[in-house]
């Protein structure tokens, strides 16, 4: 087996990148990385790798880029009130330049694989180079992600080369089997329905209405600005800071699989959902508004979307990490996610599974029953 490894997404083969897709996520593709590159987050850098087989033909791949990162980035409220008072004095306490395999912006097993025979030595090697990688750059800490349930096969190798697998913020997910937004608000019990109902009066009497469109680059400054406010006056966690470059390339390079759904007051704009229909996935990748208040507009917008992926004829709707509360009185699920993490020190790997549960809070998986004919088990 060879590896090909490449620091611009322009440099890399096009068809060998898109052959090994098939059925993965479209986070996986050339024009996704296009977008990451170019629209600048953080302080990412990003390289490429190519697996192929004997006979030249690619067989997986993957990518991977180092970020300055907060190792306590899912820290429980009392430390992080405590973390952001040291930080006063010291601004990257507990901050650390890490080596992590994955998709930034959207959850994705770290390695796409065409060829699933090949895994088990697919993920050694994987494993084995970015140990070595951390080692000659320096690095604190190895994070691949994101680990969900279907990826169970790929972690043992991992454990082997001693990663630690952890659990991360759980995912949400609903499973779409409805065919009209009115069979859902049907199949949900009464009790759910009439709190959900509640809220969608509320925000018909403040006249919310919304559009879906698949062109929105002209908008990109205001969407990036109504994300801004969500994201300043989050309370869980932070990470990626969008950029309105990002909102124009997705619109433009994504085509008609990026979506975003815009909600007005009037005739006001007054927020967004930014989505991707992902073949039979809708994801909902980001929620922005203009005014951070606790109010109703994020239930009538969690309704919409999934109003939105009924019509759309998604089988699947990802409404990603946090806010589970009124995601679970929505009917989605939580998912386990388990990150990979070691230290290229031996010596500071062995407390890596002890400090990182220690640094952060992972919610307990516990799921609803709110449909009369339930889709989704509890955990």
């Amino acid at each position: 087996m060879k590896i090909k490894t490449y620091n611009c997404i322009r440099n890399v083969p096009k068809e060998d990148w898109e052959s090994v897709l098939n059925t993965h996520s479209l986070t996986y593709s050339h024009q996704f990385w296009e977008i990451m590159e170019q629209c600048q987050l953080n302080d990412f850098s990003y390289n490429y790798l190519l697996f192929y087989n004997n006979a030249d033909q690619a067989i997986a791949l993957t990518s991977y880029y180092t970020i300055t990162t907060d190792i306590a980035i899912f820290a429980p409220k009392n430390l992080r009130s405590i973390l952001k008072q040291i930080r006063c004095l010291w601004p990257n306490f507990l901050k650390f330049k890490m080596l992590e395999c994955g998709t930034p912006i959207t959850l994705n097993a770290p390695l796409a694989i065409g060829d699933e025979k090949a895994s088990t030595s697919l993920m050694k090697q994987l494993g084995e180079l970015l140990i070595q990688m951390a080692k000659d750059q320096g690095h604190f800490l190895i994070v691949l992600r994101d680990f969900e349930p279907e990826t169970e096969a790929l972690q043992p190798t991992l454990k082997q080369l001693e990663f630690h697998l952890e659990n991360s913020l759980p995912n949400t997910y609903l499973d779409i089997n409805w065919e009209t937004p009115a069979a859902y608000l049907a199949d949900m019990k009464s009790y759910y329905r009439s709190k959900l109902q509640k809220h969608l009066r509320i925000n018909q009497e403040q006249e919310v209405s919304h559009k879906l469109l698949d062109n929105f680059d002209d908008l990109a400054e205001i969407l990036c600005q109504q994300w801004q406010t969500v994201h300043e006056h989050a309370s869980e966690f932070q990470r990626e800071v969008l950029t309105p470059q990002f909102y124009a390339e997705f619109s433009v390079k994504m085509g008609e699989n990026s979506k975003v759904l815009l909600f007005y007051r009037k005739q006001e704009l007054v927020g967004h959902a930014l989505l991707l229909m992902d073949k039979d996935i809708l994801r909902w990748l980001y929620f922005g508004r203009n005014e951070a208040v606790n109010d109703s507009l994020y239930i009538y917008v969690g309704h919409k979307v999934i109003e939105t992926a009924i019509l759309l004829k998604a089988k699947k709707l990802e409404m990603g990490l946090t806010t589970y509360a009124i995601k679970k009185d929505l009917g989605a699920y939580l998912s386990p996610i388990k990150l990979a993490l070691r230290s290229p020190s031996n010596f500071i790997n062995r407390f890596i599974g002890v400090f990182y549960p220690l640094l952060n809070h992972i919610p307990e998986i516990k799921n609803k029953n709110i449909f009369k004919r339930q889709k989704n088990d509890s955990l």
